[in-house]
């Protein structure tokens, strides 16, 4: 029997959490021959994924520098790209999301003429702006690619009307809940003993991320003001900020937040420590789409630090608000879930529209029935 080879791409930390279980998946399937090139557009936090889920890479370009632009990040890739396409040879590369790596993926593969499947496929703002540069990434991608994974109907619906056929797209979940599944435990210790020695029972701890591109500047330092008003407000309330590494976010983060008794911030946390911090956690702050899918199906209510998401299904199902970078609307908003139990509930108790822990099954029943290997429709998530 031959096997369909498949060539996995990611480069970011986001990416590799949510490939991870596909990549276990597929290697665990005796219809597929699985390999994994990252690019190593982020290095330290890619590597902490790659072991928590044992993923040890095929290939690895490890082209991340200091200060790297996009413009580093796209030719660099494009260029390491090749020759791995090259030497692997897949009958299909897939690829995740919306990172520039991701794109860069694809275009990579349609150069080479092999098929490329876009796993997340479909998320829109109809922004080509916001977010920068993902917005843009994910439609290329799109336009690029021959099977398309959509975590939710309302993803199907954004590509049908930019006209891909439909016999193309296969509505799975999102993979990232599949990851959820086994890196969530009771008994997690901290390898950071302050978050150990938190009381999440008596104070109301808010897990914050906020660093994408065009919050840089002024917007963040208006989220910073935000929540420095929020936790003087609400003694209760206690703030974790694991804080990116880029030196613009840094810098700011610790300028306006640094030094407050009820503000705790840390280097970016590990995977594992990330997800059971957001499981413990009164609600979670952020500006990142992967927050958005995550928290709520731990039953955490997200406020989005942002304009725009991309991820209108949570707004729907009431599991996300978005606020947006206004220092004062960031407070009010905040407190409200804080001091009125009912409006907390409601966001806390709705119901997660992103998956149910089985889309990487999802994946690759759909690639055995776009190659032939199956004459069996998968059986498709159905969402809110």
């Amino acid at each position: 029997m031959r096997k369909l080879k498949v060539l996995t791409i990611f480069g970011t930390r986001p990416e590799a959490i949510k490939m991870a279980p596909l990549v276990q998946e597929l290697k665990r399937n005796e219809f597929f021959h699985c390999e994994v090139a990252v690019t190593a557009q982020h290095r330290q936090m890619l590597d902490q994924v790659l072991s928590l889920f044992d993923v040890v890479p095929d290939y690895d370009l490890d082209i991340m520098t200091d200060r790297q632009t996009l413009f580093d990040i796209t030719a660099r890739a494009l260029t390491g790209l090749k020759d791995v396409l090259e030497k692997s040879r897949p009958d299909v590369v897939l690829v995740h999301g919306d990172t520039t790596t991701t794109f860069i993926g694809a275009l990579a593969a349609f150069y080479m003429h092999i098929k490329v499947g876009h796993v997340e496929a479909g998320l829109r703002t109809f922004n080509k702006w916001l977010p920068f540069p993902e917005e843009m990434n994910r439609k290329l991608t799109g336009s690029l690619a021959d099977l398309h994974f959509s975590p939710t109907d309302t993803s199907r619906e954004n590509l049908l009307r930019e006209g891909v056929n439909p016999d193309s797209i296969f509505v799975t979940g999102n993979t990232v809940i599949d990851a959820l599944k086994t890196t969530v435990k009771k008994d997690f210790i901290f390898s950071t003993d302050i978050l150990n020695r938190i009381d999440y029972k008596k104070k109301k701890v808010v897990l914050v991320t906020a660093h994408r591109r065009e919050n840089l500047g002024e917007p963040l330092k208006d989220i910073c003001r935000g929540l420095l008003d929020m936790v003087e407000k609400n003694p209760e309330v206690v703030i974790v900020y694991p804080v990116h590494l880029n030196p613009a976010v840094r810098d700011v983060a610790y300028s306006i937040l640094g030094g407050h008794d009820r503000i705790i911030l840390l280097p970016p946390l590990d995977t594992d420590e990330m997800h059971n911090i957001m499981a413990r956690c009164y609600m979670v702050m952020t500006d990142s789409g992967g927050l958005q899918e995550e928290a709520p199906s731990l039953g955490k209510p997200v406020l989005v630090l942002r304009n725009e998401t991309e991820r209108p299904e949570a707004v729907r199902a009431g599991t996300v608000k978005v606020v947006g970078t206004d220092r004062h609307r960031i407070c009010e908003e905040a407190t409200k879930l804080i001091t009125n139990k009912d409006e907390y509930d409601r966001m806390a108790n709705a119901v997660n529209p992103y998956g149910d822990g089985f889309a990487s099954k999802r994946i690759a029943q759909s690639l055995m029935y776009f190659f032939g290997m199956t004459l069996q429709k998968p059986e498709e998530f159905v969402s809110i």
